[in-house]
């Protein structure tokens, strides 16, 4: 019965998901822990038909696009081998810590995000829903990176490739005048593939194109969900090992090209002064976030499948260690590959391989013939300045070879022999080695330095390392369209897997919360990926990769830093760390390492807030711009956001977090009128699923495979008259 005098009442929860009502037991004060509903033993749930089966979709979901283009742009911009030592001790305060309390949490509650952090505490239900919107934000704009996917896959089967060269203008002669001025790979992503418009506020209409290629995206994750992990993790099989076997090959082929060691010694070698930037140890941190895949719900969705005798804490060291070789497995290959592309870069900006544009003018020239005429007389076509074209920039050594003869600069000498024969490596010591008076006259008669890490720098964060740098590069193998098909195909099956993990983490919770959709699983699965379709059409106007950056640079990381450091405040000063280690020595039979407690209370909490407290400097510092493609200049500009837009932007973080402090206000009214109202049911809080749902549950799983995990349900009495139940993780009472 409920007391209406000073002491407050105690309200009554129904039971999760998968458990039938119980005589009602006493708790604590209103908002505690509810954990003491679950029974001794865990709800009868479908399960991975295979243990490997469940590590290759945590590894599929973990391992995605962003271990292909921007571990290695981070690894190169910020120090090289410094960068890999500061992610790997962040992975060790963060990461794997963090990784193991969600498969913990979600293998002992078996639910999804929301039943578990609502298990947890009924006021930290927002926690779960608020990761089921940043999975919802991400879905949008990752099933997009697909569609490009499949877009190059399909113009991978010409020879040759039409990124290779430059297209004519229609019934003329004359080379593209865009493409001339930027390179044919470039012209192929902005103006082929995206059609770009020159602004966000450009809309455009829709791409017919890209939208088909969306439309076949999503239809490839539906068929891969319609059954739940029974279908998807038979996918899994071939997207979470196929990109592993072309990375190998990758690497392989990388290593033969010259000038592959060149781009893996500028990978490894180190600069720890990087470790002064309080920029560099967030940009790391928030790898880590992404890297795992901390704070979606994906890992607590997939690993509530598990029997609770499963070994979590190996599997998260595990999980984590091959995500971490798979990044550094993935730079490898991206810098051996864009080693190569430098190299020859570079060698093209010594050696002269314009000598066309000399033998055709019969006499030297006193200034830089590309940035005078804009026109190579041998070909009558349209030229770029020297700064922009690479192939103008072996005008160096032409030039060079004037200036040398006329002693046009006084004390430029050069002892070498023929200049054409210079070496990378040599003309960059000669010309570092030259006063720097004597180096800015020279870069007025258009000579300039060429330094392969300079040519490593261009072209190599996010889409524009996968689009134009390295599809640029694989122009240059033998037989290219081979690998640009393995290439494609392989970043197909890379966000396949993890958009199978971001559905799962929408999904899995929703179902486990709203007994309808359980029903109606695969109704909602379609009606889901339908819906995720109509929406992802924004990002297939011509101003749609602009509306893609927006969401992968603010509606995710903020959202998800405030996410994992709730779950990191739930389960260490909520619920008690000390308390969740003795629940998983109660599931596993062994009690974990005390170091976990230690993080979870004050190592991983605090590196969250600052973390978070970073971000929001960063992000409320400068005035958030985006970078378009200017038509006229044939050039990347950064612009800022237009005012709706910053509208927008603000509103995709606000609408991630609001769900956490929503919901734990809501949950203190419902209290505060329970107090002064007497004690209402509170049925709608935990979904109550009686038997024949269950049977009718179509699932997820296999459930004819012997060794499932699957459990009874079994019920305990209620605690005797005035015993107090002390609830834990595992719902026994002690």
């Amino acid at each position: 019965m409920c007391s209406r005098g000073h002491e407050p009442c105690v309200s009554v929860l129904h039971v999760s998901a998968m458990e039938k009502s119980k005589p009602d037991l006493e708790l604590g004060s209103p908002g505690e822990s509810s954990l003491g509903l679950l029974p001794t033993e865990p709800p009868a749930r479908p399960a991975w038909s295979s243990k490997a089966q469940y590590i290759l979709a945590q590894v599929g979901f973990s391992v995605g696009l962003g271990n292909v283009w921007r571990f290695p742009y981070l690894c190169h911009q910020n120090g090289g081998g410094a960068f890999l030592l500061l992610y790997l001790l962040l992975l060790f305060v963060i990461g794997i810590p963090l990784f193991f309390l969600e498969l913990a949490a979600g293998q002992s509650i078996r639910q999804g995000s929301i039943g578990v952090w609502k298990h947890i505490s009924p006021r930290l239900a927002g926690i779960g829903f608020a990761s089921c919107v940043v999975c919802s934000f991400v879905a949008l704009y990752y099933n997009v990176i697909i569609a490009w996917s499949l877009f190059y896959l399909g113009h991978s089967f010409q020879y040759p490739l039409p990124w290779e060269s430059c297209p004519d203008v229609p019934n003329s002669t004359q080379m593209e005048p865009e493409c001339a001025r930027s390179s044919p790979t470039t012209y192929f992503w902005y103006r082929e593939a995206l059609d770009v418009s020159d602004s966000i506020s450009d809309g455009g209409g829709l791409d017919l194109t890209l939208t088909g290629c969306l439309l076949g995206a999503w239809s490839l994750v539906c068929v891969a969900m319609i059954r739940g992990i029974k279908s998807s993790g038979k996918v899994l099989y071939f997207s979470s090992l196929f990109p592993y076997v072309v990375l190998l090959c990758f690497l392989i082929r990388g290593l033969l090209l010259d000038g592959a060691a060149d781009g893996i010694r500028v990978m490894f070698t180190p600069k720890l002064s990087i470790w002064g930037d309080v920029q560099v140890w967030r940009q790391a941190a928030t790898q880590v976030f992404f890297a795992l895949g901390l704070g979606f719900g994906s890992i607590i969705a997939y690993s509530s499948y598990n029997p609770r005798g499963n070994d979590c804490h190996c599997d998260a060291l595990l999980v984590a260690a091959i995500n971490f070789l798979t990044s550094v497995l993935a730079t490898l290959v991206v810098f051996a590959v864009l080693g190569f592309r430098a190299n020859i870069l570079t060698q093209t900006c010594v050696v002269s391989v314009v000598t066309r544009v000399m033998c055709c003018m019969r006499r030297p020239h006193p200034a830089p013939f590309c940035a005078v005429t804009r026109t190579v007389c041998c070909t009558r076509r349209p030229a770029p300045p020297c700064a922009v074209n690479r192939v103008c920039n072996g005008w160096n050594t032409e030039q060079l070879s004037w200036l040398l003869g006329n002693k046009s600069i006084p004390g430029l000498e050069l002892s070498l022999g023929n200049l054409s024969e210079f070496s990378p490596s040599t003309y960059s010591a000669w010309y570092q080695g030259i006063p720097a008076g004597l180096g800015m006259k020279l870069k007025e008669y258009g000579i300039i330095e060429c330094r392969v890490e300079e040519e490593m720098n261009k072209g190599v964060e996010g889409t524009g390392l996968a689009f134009i740098a390295f599809t640029e590069t694989m122009t240059l193998f033998p037989a290219s369209p081979f690998w640009s098909v393995l290439f494609f195909f392989m970043l197909l099956n890379l966000g396949l897997s993890t958009m199978l993990g971001n559905m799962q983490g929408i999904l899995t919770p929703l179902m486990d919360n709203f007994a309808p959709l359980r029903r109606r699983r695969t109704l909602f699965t379609v009606l889901s990926c339908t819906l995720g379709f109509l929406l992802g059409l924004v990002f297939v106007q011509h101003s749609g990769s602009y509306f893609v950056a927006m969401f992968d640079d603010y509606s995710a990381t903020l959202p998800l830093v405030a996410v994992v450091a709730c779950e990191a405040v739930a389960v260490a000063w909520v619920y008690g760390a000390e308390r969740f280690l003795s629940d998983i020595e109660d599931m596993l039979g062994w009690r974990p390492w005390k170091l976990y407690s230690y993080m979870w209370r004050y190592g991983s909490v605090l590196a969250m807030l600052c973390l978070l407290l970073a971000s929001l400097v960063n992000l409320c510092l400068g005035h958030p711009t985006y970078q378009a493609w200017d038509r006229a200049e044939a050039a990347k500009t950064k612009l800022p956001y237009p005012p709706w837009a910053m509208a927008t932007l603000v509103s995709l973080i606000v609408v991630a977090v609001l769900p956490i402090p929503a919901l734990y206000l809501c949950q203190l009214l419902r209290e505060w009128l329970a107090r002064r109202g007497g004690c209402p049911s509170l049925e709608g809080t935990l979904p109550v699923a009686n038997k024949e749902e269950e049977e009718e549950e179509e699932s997820p799983a296999d459930p004819e495979l012997p060794a499932n995990g699957y459990l009874p349900v079994k019920t305990e009495d209620p605690p005797e008259g005035g015993e107090e139940a002390r609830a834990t993780l595992l719902g026994g009472s002690n």
